[in-house]
């Protein structure tokens, strides 16, 4: 693929169409953001992953690394940033046009987000952080004293229950078969459904014998349609080879059991989602994945920052975690951390050695001095990372990056690292 052919800054001028930066309002905290980003820098990280070689350019770099703002900033969705973005002439100005555009050139960001990876998002993360510096919205120094804390990033799956779990996995085994010209001895298309439906009534009517009933009904009619499959594809390496998958993750859903301990599956399309427990009275168990986040200790002129958000899959110990996210946080901000504030869930830490005696938990008694006490007692300790950032903030780290969302309420603020207050979510 062909490097991107990049947007630059000129005096162009149409007979027929106004420039934007001729109609719209040049103080607008969208257009100073845009004046103050380094674009180049930007530029030269994310184009690393193109070569010179034949096919179409990709879209310009400032487009979809501005589009990536913009969705972070505003919590938007990649459909309705994509209509947001036709009619607002102040996003099209962010992303480098120069007149008014009727049409997008891009309808979703998935395939950049995945080109760039998260080792090139994190670029968007540094810039924030320089500008916030280069604007006096926040000073080097702040950077030194963090909050560490851990959140669950959901996944947008079904409740994930045994009934309907078998129940899909035996839909999509039958579609899949058929799409393939194998001829099933039954579909249980009407059965199934049937038994689905009698599972769910009776258990929300605690009447779990008859509930119970059904389930094993539901669990027979998947073990026939994976016996019958098997059967038919044995000896065809082709046939083998595509339903493997579809297979495994079928016997898997049918012999998995409640208290079994390892892995297990709780979404047939997102089978990395993980089941994760907070101690949350609201929500006992959160399905998505772990994610590690880390502000600011102290509210600096421009706000609290995010300094760095990393997921975490194979939900391990909170304390575990400091080893990489330590290391990851001070390659992030260019600066050597010099105290680190976490809850009582980090006890027993494996911190780097250099780092081993400057992380301070909820609770600890020792090596505690006043003006740790009065950092405990004071706001930030209280606004912890996964209180101060909502789910839309560890979104890039669940999926690609570890740059968190901002909402500014100044305009020279940086979009991806700041904390509004209005964004505890929880």
């Amino acid at each position: 693929m062909s490097k991107p052919r990049e947007k630059r800054e000129t005096g162009e001028q149409d007979l027929f169409r106004s420039r934007l930066d001729q109609i719209i309002n040049l103080k607008h905290e969208l257009v100073r953001l845009a004046q103050a980003i380094d674009w180049p820098v930007l530029e030269e990280r994310f184009g690393a992953v193109y070569s010179d070689g034949p096919g179409m350019p990709p879209l310009p770099t400032r487009l979809m690394a501005g589009l990536a703002i913009l969705k972070h900033t505003f919590n938007l969705s990649d459909e309705v940033l994509c209509e947001r973005w036709v009619e607002n002439p102040y996003f099209q100005y962010l992303t480098g046009e120069t007149f008014f555009c009727h049409t997008l050139p891009c309808s979703s960001m998935t395939r950049w987000r995945s080109r760039m990876g998260e080792e090139r998002i994190v670029a968007l993360l540094q810039e924030s952080l320089s500008l916030a510096i280069k604007t006096g919205a926040m000073k080097p120094a702040d950077t030194r004293q963090v909050i560490v804390d851990t959140t669950v990033q959901p996944k947008n799956v079904m409740f994930p229950t045994d009934a309907k779990l078998i129940h899909r996995a035996r839909e999509r085994l039958v579609r899949l078969a058929k799409r393939k010209g194998l001829h099933l001895r039954q579909s249980y298309m009407r059965v199934g459904k049937l038994a689905l439906i009698s599972h769910q009534r009776y258990a929300h009517a605690k009447q779990f014998k008859r509930a119970n009933k059904a389930l094993r009904r539901l669990k027979t009619y998947l073990g026939r349609t994976i016996r019958d499959i098997s059967r038919q594809i044995a000896g065809d390496a082709g046939l083998d080879a595509l339903f493997k998958w579809p297979l495994y993750q079928a016997a898997t859903v049918l012999e998995q059991r409640q208290r079994q301990r390892g892995r297990k599956i709780y979404s047939l399309h997102a089978h990395e989602v993980e089941c994760i427990g907070k101690g949350k009275a609201h929500m006992p168990y959160e399905f998505g994945v772990k994610v590690s986040v880390a502000t600011t200790l102290k509210r600096s002129k421009g706000g609290q920052f995010a300094l760095h958000a990393k997921a975490l899959p194979g939900n391990p110990y909170d304390g575990h975690t400091l080893a990489s996210v330590i290391s990851d946080m001070e390659k992030t901000i260019g600066n050597e951390i010099g105290r680190i504030l976490a809850d009582a869930g980090y006890r027993g830490h494996n911190a780097p050695q250099s780092h081993k005696f400057r992380v301070f938990t909820a609770g600890q008694k020792r090596r505690v001095t006043p003006a740790i006490k009065r950092a405990r007692c004071g706001g930030g300790w209280r606004s912890s990372p996964s209180s101060a950032t909502s789910r839309a903030n560890t979104e890039w780290a669940a999926t690609t990056s570890p740059a968190s969302r901002a909402t500014p309420s100044t305009p020279s603020w940086p979009p991806p690292a700041t904390i509004s207050p209005c964004c505890s979510g929880g």
